[in-house]
């Protein structure tokens, strides 16, 4: 139990420095990268207090949820709304929301993951959600296949563990290229469409041509300042469109081969390439080298459309990501709700979790906070992102090519494991070594824990 106990703290370290990368509701601005992730564990003793709880309403059961948005004014809204709306409609549950501080939220689901005090209904990270579930803090979702099919969710959007469903979200964000139609125009260079991505040769010509034109001082920003979860959510899928990945999905049991195999490899030679031969810079000034035109494209996220809007216009690209050969690929997964383990109101938490999921709120939450809906009515009934919208290609490149995170209890190694692979790469390592050490890593980590339950 020990292991599991200090494997669900260290876990929920990473909660801070996955927000913007995964989707997170407090996406960066474009001057502001995703948060580090913490470097000690929260004292499990000492937990954050929340805000007071509301009363319920007499006669009916109290049914707690706990979410992270109370800094982020768009979301909590809207969670409040939706709130006050199911409780409105319940004769029998009263949902009460606690909100927390971003920066205090993560101690407080540890101390309370490890002393069995979690709300009713508890705000996850997705790719935190199998630590949970096989730790045992929260329980499957008594939802079928068919129902879910109903619903219409993107299926990177619920958080999985082995056979269980144990969360479903509203949002995520897109990895996507940002670019202008003047520069691409002005060097003959074809725009890609989602049913004709840049190929590798392609993508590749265009950094030269802008290299070789003088006019800007890199070609690309591929955010290579940022740390933490940014570095497996950003850039796993380009390694995953070379045709390799972080960890052998078909048993969850190891990265041998995958992670350093020669289409890894080919990956991590080409992504160093971009640094040392000066196409990307390693460590940015800041993150306007795009939008003040001095970097010709720039590789992040849907969190900055806004801003690309506003410095470009109709000038302003949404390109799908680059097809290295095994077809464009992206992150996905976001923040979800589940029900914890010790919830005594299992069914009212699943009926707010099921409401929050009906289409109008999920295009609240778009509309509202200019997030990607995960349900194609969603989209639909949103400004933005209905046929037509302006952000709606962030839809239509997260229904195509997002790929979920491993959905193992031990992503937390893997994800700090590949960090470190690839930061070393980028400074100049030997690629072979670097991931060689990275699956070693991973592979001891996965035996210490008899293989997280996929060894069964």
């Amino acid at each position: 139990m020990k292991l599991k106990v200090w494997s669900i703290v260290l876990v929920l370290i990473m909660v801070a420095s996955m927000l913007a990368a995964c989707g997170a509701t407090e996406a960066p601005a474009p001057t502001e990268p995703p948060a580090a992730a913490a470097t000690e564990a929260p004292a499990a003793e000492q937990p954050t207090e929340p805000p007071a709880a509301e009363e319920p309403a007499a006669g009916k059961a109290q049914v707690s949820l706990w979410s992270h948005s109370a800094g982020n004014p768009d979301e909590i809204a809207v969670v409040e709304q939706m709130i006050e709306d199911f409780n409105a409609q319940s004769d029998m549950y009263e949902v009460v929301l606690e909100a927390f501080p971003q920066a205090s939220y993560n101690d407080s689901v540890a101390a309370a993951s490890v002393a069995g005090s979690l709300p009713c209904i508890v705000d996850l990270d997705g790719p935190t959600v199998p630590n949970f579930a096989w730790s045992g803090y929260v329980q499957p979702l008594p939802i079928t296949e068919a129902e879910l099919d109903e619903m219409g969710i993107l299926p990177n959007d619920m958080g999985r563990y082995k056979d269980g469903v144990y969360s479903l979200g509203q949002f995520d964000v897109a990895l996507l290229v940002y670019a202008r139609k003047s520069i691409l125009a002005k060097y003959n260079i074809r725009i890609p469409t989602m049913d004709e991505p840049w190929t590798k040769d392609e993508f590749d010509a265009a950094l030269d041509s802008f290299m070789d034109s003088g006019e800007f001082e890199y070609a690309i920003d591929v955010n290579s300042g940022w740390e933490g979860e940014w570095w497996p959510y950003g850039y796993s899928p380009l390694l995953q469109s070379f045709g390799g990945d972080l960890i052998d999905r078909d048993t969850m049991l190891t990265a041998e081969g995958v992670l350093n195999g020669p289409e890894a490899v080919a990956f991590g030679e080409w992504f160093g390439n971009l640094f040392t031969g000066g196409y990307a810079p390693p460590v940015p000034a800041d993150d306007q080298g795009f939008i003040s035109g001095r970097i010709a494209l720039w590789y992040t996220g849907s969190w900055s459309a806004a801003a690309v809007d506003e410095a470009w216009g109709d000038d302003a690209l949404y390109l799908p990501p680059p097809d290295f050969g095994h077809g464009p690929k992206i992150g996905a997964a976001s923040w979800q709700f589940g029900i914890s383990a010790s919830c005594e109101e299992p069914e009212g938490a699943y009926e707010f979790i099921k409401f929050q999921m009906e289409p109008e709120y999920v295009t609240l939450m778009a509309d509202t906070s200019s997030l990607v809906p995960t349900t194609a009515e969603g989209a639909a009934m949103s400004q933005d992102y209905k046929e037509g919208g302006k952000f709606r290609v962030f839809y239509d490149i997260a229904e195509a090519f997002a790929v979920i995170r491993p959905p193992t209890p031990g992503y937390l190694i893997i994800s700090s494991e590949f960090e470190q692979a690839m930061l070393k790469i980028r400074d100049g390592s030997n690629v072979q070594d670097a991931l060689d050490d990275a699956v070693d890593a991973i592979d001891r980590d996965i035996e210490d824990h008899d293989g997280y339950g996929f060894s069964d």
